[in-house]
């Protein structure tokens, strides 16, 4: 088997695990490169640009090299190696299953209980949020996260292997780490919001027209989808983020975008779609939108694996 063809099938192999194998409560590697990238954030940091890019160099070079010498290693193993790594960096059962207890505990009428559990998708803060506020918490993280949690990894595993999966994994997690604005990260944290921005431009677009394609497995409008991308998915702070929730509003036939507070601050965002606003039952046809975007994707990495260059 060719390494295009290892690569491709190793996406698809890990990928299918990753709908079947929950992950682990302790142990897990993109814990662990946290708690790593976290210790040396701690040692490192300084109120400066030139210092937070640095950071971000050792954090994803290391995972990119960490990467590259497992390909290298692997050998015969190969696609076990690709496919253990796409395990590792996908999250799109974890992020369902959170859609979906949130959805339960709302359906149950826990308000409390759901505005606790919210807080394992986003960082704002709910405990002034309705049902309908935690409902569209919830609704905006799935949407956001489809692309960074499964299309984007999905897409740098398709075009740099191994080496790209772990590369953009760590991406990601410094983003959410030290790339929101505050006044420690406001420089600190420049280079890696940056980075995460510019690694999310083509997978970002490239997940509102695969919501698109999607769109008809939960009854959903591809041409809305489509529509409202284009139209509103300008309307975030993020310039990648809002082309997701947008196509999933279209999709849905929702409303997003609001007030969100986050520990004392408090954006007001512009309104993305104009549906209705969502309610505790759109969670679960975005959970299952959410899944048919994942196999969209998996297909679609494996294709641009096989076609793509020699490596």
């Amino acid at each position: 088997m060719s390494p295009r063809r290892e690569l491709a099938a190793g996406l698809l192999l890990g990928t299918a695990l990753d709908a079947l194998v929950p992950d682990p409560r302790r142990g897990h590697p993109v814990a662990a490169f946290g708690t790593a990238a976290g210790a040396l954030e701690r040692r490192m940091w300084a109120d400066r640009r030139p210092r937070g890019g640095l950071f971000a160099a050792i954090c994803v070079g290391g995972a990119a090299l960490a990467g590259r010498a497992v390909a290298r290693r692997s050998g015969r193993w190969c696609v076990v190696a690709n496919a253990a790594g796409t395990w590792v960096v996908l999250g799109s059962r974890s992020l369902r299953t959170e859609g979906r207890a949130v959805h339960d505990l709302l359906a149950a009428d826990d308000l409390a209980g759901a505005r606790r559990r919210v807080t394992h998708l986003v960082g704002r803060d709910p405990s002034a949020l309705d049902a309908g506020g935690v409902a569209r918490a919830a609704l905006e993280s799935v949407a956001e996260n489809t692309c960074d949690a499964i299309v984007a990894p999905l897409f740098w595993g398709a075009v740099a292997g191994l080496p790209g999966l772990l590369a953009y994994r760590a991406v990601n997690t410094l983003d959410a780490m030290v790339g929101y604005r505050s006044p420690r990260y406001a420089k600190f944290g420049w280079a890696s919001a940056r980075l995460d921005d510019l690694a999310n431009i083509v997978p970002a677009r490239v997940t509102a027209g695969l919501v698109a394609i999607t769109a008809p497995v939960v009854g959903g409008s591809g041409r809305a989808a489509l529509q409202t991308a284009m139209a509103d998915g300008r309307n975030h702070p993020s310039p990648n983020s809002g082309y997701s929730e947008a196509a999933f509003a279209g999709a849905l036939g929702l409303r997003l975008g609001g007030t969100n507070a986050y520990a004392g601050r408090v954006e007001h965002r512009p309104r993305i779609g104009s549906g209705r606003p969502p309610t505790s039952d759109d969670l679960r046809r975005a959970g299952r939108l959410c899944a048919a975007v994942t196999a969209a994707a998996a297909v679609l990495a494996a294709l641009l694996a096989v076609t793509g260059r020699r490596r």
